[in-house]
């Protein structure tokens, strides 16, 4: 999920609400934002779908000896 902004000039903005980092800045056209905000890695995404799944097998184990 992105925040986007547009400048006094019309160019746009785009921060992650995950990480909220800058993706991009005073960028000229919507497809050039969508292409930036496709290469973004969200390391904060990145790392709550890697405790996810760390908890994931452990949830399972627990129902099972239910």
């Amino acid at each position: 999920m992105y925040h986007r902004t547009k400048n006094e000039n019309g160019n746009l903005n785009s921060r992650c609400l995950h990480c909220l980092l800058t993706i991009a800045r005073d960028v000229g056209t919507d497809e050039e934002l969508a292409r930036r905000e496709g290469h973004h890695l969200c390391p904060e995404k990145i790392l709550a779908q890697m405790r996810a799944a760390e908890q994931a097998p452990a949830s399972r184990e627990a129902q099972a000896r239910e």
